[in-house]
Order: structure tokens, then sequence, then C-alpha cells
């Protein structure tokens, strides 16, 4: 498999808050060197709530930047990981509360669009997770009526759910558009106690991004190897789907962060050459 690896923005440079994923307001650029020198391909950017329209991704100035580091080191923006949808969710809120969240949804899939990036990760879960049947009709009748200008855009939406695999599939059917395909984060479908085969021979076809985490079954995130995700199964599946898309480093954190990418990049390239 020749596929790019990429890494979780944030995760080259020290925790922000004592968080385990947060924009990297200080270090936003030099990660960009960092991940050349380490020999990623790619960064999976970050929207969140918090200063959102401070984000480089939506401001002038930052376009501006973003583009002169891309250049110079010629790691790309692979993917932008929507968290702003993890606190502030398109179900569970009000009319007006709706409204203005949508509106940040249009104008992502326009940014994305002007920076040429193809994937818009939408997380639904933990706080925003899907929780019955109407919300899952809910999420489609928002969803749905922005998918044409999205593939006109060049932008596919990603969805990462907490959802069982023959649901997941079914809202994936149910949107039944080129734009709606599915983001697969292996640690987290561990953690839930879902097995890849199932899932993956569901909706492998159309996985368009991977998340790469180990965690244990009900319980944390932890370095590569040990815990229960079985990676044999997700790269073995993945290789049959014919999978192309990006392999983005979501690991757990801890001690000396360039060092820790290298190794988990070298675990990852271990899977793709076999």
């Amino acid at each position: 498999m020749k596929n790019p690896i990429g890494i979780m923005q944030g995760r080259l440079s020290p925790p922000v808050n004592e968080k385990i994923q947060a924009f990297p307001w200080s270090r936003w650029e030099q990660e960009f060197f960092q991940a050349k020198e380490i020999g990623l391909d790619l960064i999976d950017w970050i929207v969140e709530a918090d200063k959102l329209y401070e984000n480089p991704l939506l401001s002038t100035e930052g376009a501006k930047a973003i583009k002169r580091v891309t250049s110079r080191t010629g790691v790309s923006i692979g993917a932008v990981c929507a968290d702003y949808f993890m606190d502030c969710p398109l179900i569970r809120c009000s009319k007006s509360d709706l409204k203005e969240r949508i509106n940040v949804l249009e104008l992502l899939i326009d940014r994305l669009s002007h920076f040429k990036i193809k994937y818009l990760e939408m997380p639904f879960v933990d706080n925003s997770a899907i929780k019955d049947s109407t919300e899952l009709k809910q999420i489609i009748q928002i969803i749905k009526p922005r998918l044409d200008k999205a593939y006109q855009l060049g932008v596919t939406l990603a969805f990462e759910t907490s959802l069982p695999a023959e649901i997941f599939k079914t809202l994936l059917l149910d949107l039944n558009h080129p734009a709606a395909r599915a983001n697969y984060d292996t640690g987290n479908s561990a953690s839930l106690g879902y097995k890849p085969e199932e899932e993956l021979e569901a909706y492998g076809e159309l996985v368009v991004t991977v998340h790469i985490k180990d965690r244990v079954l009900k319980g944390r995130t932890v370095p590569l190897g040990q815990g229960d995700t079985d990676f044999i199964t997700c790269f073995s599946i993945l290789r049959a789907k014919n999978y192309t898309g990006p392999f983005i480093l979501q690991v757990a954190r801890g001690g000396d962060e360039i060092e820790l990418a290298q190794k988990n990049m070298l675990f990852v390239k271990n899977f793709l050459d076999r």
C-alpha cells in the first residue's frame, strides 16, 4: 500500500492546556517543518469552537501564512477535523444555534475548497454522538441539502460516528452521495468493542480517511500496539478494499512528541510495506 501518512495537528507540539487534542496556536507553522523533517506527508488541521474565527484557516492573513508554509515544506493539509462540532453539535440544540452551526459548516466547506483540501472530517462521537433514530434522521435532513455544493467544490464530508456498523452504513446509504463518506478511527472502534472485520466489511469502500490510534476496550488511548486495536485486520481489509486515502496519526501523548511521531510513523509503514 502506498498511502500518504499524516499527523493530527498539535501532535508535534507540547499539549495545549493538558488537552490530548487542541489547535497549537503558537507552533502551528513550525509543525509543518517538523513534519517535513520526519517524512510525514500531511497534517490533519483542527478547527475548534474556541477562537473559531481566529483560526488561520478562516482568516485572510492566516490563509497567506498557510499557503507560504505548505509551499515551503511540501507538507499539505490532507483533511480538516471539525472539532467545532464536538462542542457545538448539529443535534440537541436550539433553532438559532442550529442556524449558526450550519453557517459554520457551509463556511468550512468554502474554506476547504479555497485551499483545495479534500476532506472535512465530521465527528459525531462523545458530546455530539447520535443517540437514536430521530437524531439520525435530523442529521440526514441537515447534511443532505449541502452535499451537492460540497461535491461541486471538491469537498467530501467524512463522518466519524460511534454507531454500530450496520447503522452507520445505513446513514451513508441514506445520504446516498459521493460527497458523504466515512472516517475510520481504529482506536475509538476498539474502545467500543467493535470488530474491524464487521465495520470495514459493512462500509469499507466508503472510508476516505483513517485515524490511527490504539485504545483499550472501554478505556483510554494507549501507545500503538499496547491496546485492543486489531491493526493486522484493519490494514488487511483496507488493503483488500483498495483504500488509497491517508493514514493519520492521532495517537497517545506523552514524552518527546517528535520522537513519538517518528516511531508511530514507522509503525504504520511496517503495515503498509507488508
